[in-house]
């Protein structure tokens, strides 16, 4: 898409400063500052052509066309405390739809006349909007708050709290509104979005091993490979784009008592693959990655847990190099069955 004329200065200027995807969302009923904030699955509205806007063309729209797909598939979670955000705000209103919203809230008196006349003044009598700024009708939007799908009970859900406020089109969001939408806040929703698939390791041998006997592991390379959502506000015309890369495995055999392949535990990529499938001839040599048990698991098993680590960057509007994001894991559990070698006496 097109980068928008002054915007793309402020974003070309954030994005070096950078070090650093739930489903659609969007608007809900009416409640006072913060009052945009609710959920949709599916929004994909625009304008009419004469500035009127539909009740979620503002929300976000994710192109999952190159993400993981298949029953197996999971969420990345960051590796970091980080987390992507849980609301953020975006054209919402035009100046006739919010003085609909707001007047018919003020005529059912359920907010009280106190507020109702603070909300007067605010939007009607020019402190700082009058006449909910009909004068600049077609010029731009009113801004409310939206959360992403399944963050509702989330505490950062109520990050955006700040009532509807005016952009004119074209310009960049207030500086002092962190979670308002930009390229960089839509490759954080994005990264919510980011599906891959399962971890579950082929493991030789298979239905059961040895103790004291290395145990291969190795995975499909065929279904490891980079990853990708669009997130976009075509209202806004911009996008942004956060790809995921796998980059290694980790190894947790389950038990102190073991031995992994490498020694880290962290198998990584190599040619496309991790590990090397396991072929005849190759007992007697130490796996690339792998594990040894040194204790039968007896009438149990040991939860072997396999985690991959995907790199994860993105791409957008005003944006010209990639820009990383904290790194994404998905990982699960497997059996592993671990018999004592039984020896035959004569």
């Amino acid at each position: 898409m097109h980068g928008i004329s002054r915007w793309s200065k402020v974003v070309a200027l954030s994005a070096a400063a950078v070090v650093c995807a739930a489903g659609m969302s969007g608007p809900a009923a009416a409640y006072g500052p913060g009052d945009g904030q609710g959920s949709t699955t599916g929004p994909s509205g625009n304008t009419d052509g004469k500035g009127t806007l539909s009740a979620t063309a503002g929300a976000v729209v994710f192109d999952r066309d190159n993400n993981g797909s298949g029953p197996s598939t999971g969420r990345v979670t960051s590796a970091s405390t980080w987390t992507p955000p849980a609301c953020y705000y975006a054209p919402m209103y035009t100046p006739e739809q919010l003085q609909k919203t707001k007047e018919s809230v003020w005529e059912a008196g359920s907010t009280g006349y106190e507020w109702d006349a603070t909300q007067r003044d605010h939007y009607v009598n020019g402190n700082p909007y009058k006449d909910f700024n009909k004068d600049k009708a077609g010029k731009g939007y009113f801004w409310g708050s939206y959360v992403s799908e399944g963050r509702a009970g989330d505490p950062g859900a109520l990050d955006c709290t700040k009532d509807y406020f005016w952009v004119d089109t074209g310009d960049a969001p207030p500086a002092d509104i962190p979670e308002a939408i930009t390229p960089k806040m839509l490759a954080d929703l994005a990264y919510a979005e980011i599906r891959v698939p399962s971890t579950k390791v082929t493991l030789a041998p298979a239905d059961a091993t040895k103790v004291n006997l290395p145990t291969w592991a190795w995975l499909d390379a065929a279904q490891f490979k980079p990853v990708s959502v669009t997130a976009s506000v075509p209202i806004l015309d911009i996008e942004a784009t956060t790809v995921a890369e796998p980059v290694s495995l980790r190894i947790e055999p389950g038990t102190a008592d073991a031995q992994v392949y490498p020694a880290s535990g962290v198998c990584t990529f190599v040619n496309g693959r991790i590990g090397e499938p396991y072929a005849a001839g190759k007992a007697s040599q130490t796996p690339p990655c792998g594990v040894k048990y040194l204790r039968s698991s007896g009438d149990r098993t040991y939860p072997l847990r396999a985690t991959i680590t995907w790199k994860i960057h993105w791409t957008g509007t005003g944006v010209a190099q990639e820009q990383p994001l904290p790194d994404g894991e998905f990982g699960a559990e497997q059996a592993v069955v671990v018999q004592e070698i039984q020896a035959v006496n004569r």
